[in-house]
């Protein structure tokens, strides 16, 4: 199963193995805020599954704290959807209800994703986590990455990671989710090897698909417009959009 494949390739030691199963119950005390959050737990979330708890008495790697936020342990775990869940809302979810980091295999049918998210310390509550940034995806594609398996592989091993301390190690393995995700526009994946380059790549990534999005909105629009004078004007910002989108992609 491809997402033990995952788990396997993180080669996490012994030492840090839980293995236990989290109740519904402490996701909709802490993860759920709405009624349709509730909803969605209960009817979209077979199991979760605890799998790891890194910290310093089990991997050797120090606590972080700043005043932005504490990392005292990032917890890896293993969610498995229903068919009929909505996954993005659930793995956002998960992320927001664990007052840790966490590196989430999710697995809904023959799809597997993994996902990651920092926090921070909440402004609003007093010793409450919060999400810091987007939570970032990438879903496995048999198709197209089974041939970059053996190098993400490599990517994902905790021994591959930075090891300064919790922090910049969780940012290791977000910066090999972002190479994944470019590597689906350039097919190599290609780790960055220094804090600038991630941070080029993470934008060039956002700006893609807000570029993406304006770029399908306007061909619809296109479709329908009846106005010639009109279509040529949307035509010429699609070439703008379309240049900029191969700008982007050249900062993968």
């Amino acid at each position: 199963m491809k997402e033990w494949l995952l788990l396997d390739a993180f080669d996490l030691p012994a030492t840090a193995r839980v293995d236990k199963r989290v109740p519904k119950t402490l996701l909709l005390e802490h993860g759920a805020r709405t009624p349709a959050d509730k909803r969605q737990i209960h009817e979209g979330i077979e199991q979760l599954v605890w799998v790891a708890a890194l910290k310093p008495t089990t991997i050797a790697v120090a606590e972080y704290r700043d005043e932005l936020r504490e990392v005292l342990e990032i917890a890896v775990l293993r969610l498995t959807l229903r068919a009929t869940a909505k996954a993005g809302r659930l793995i956002e979810l998960v992320h927001r209800a664990v007052p840790y980091p966490v590196l989430l295999i999710a697995e809904q049918g023959s799809s597997v994703g993994l996902s990651a998210a920092h926090k921070r310390w909440s402004q609003a509550e007093a010793g409450k986590t919060v999400l810091d940034g987007d939570v970032i995806t990438v879903e496995w594609d048999a198709d197209q990455d089974n041939q970059r398996w053996p190098g993400f592989c490599e990517a994902l091993a905790l021994g591959q990671q930075p090891r300064t301390n919790l922090q910049e190690l969780y940012q290791g393995w977000i910066d090999r989710l972002l190479a994944l995700q470019a590597a689906h526009v350039t097919g190599v994946i290609a780790v960055p090897t220094n804090a600038g380059q991630a941070e080029q790549r993470r934008e060039a990534l956002q700006e893609s698909a807000r570029l993406h999005k304006e770029i399908a909105r306007l061909r619809a629009t296109a479709a329908k417009e009846k106005q010639m004078s009109r279509r040529v004007d949307l035509n010429l910002e699609l070439k703008r959009l379309e240049a900029a989108l191969a700008a982007a992609h050249a900062n993968l």
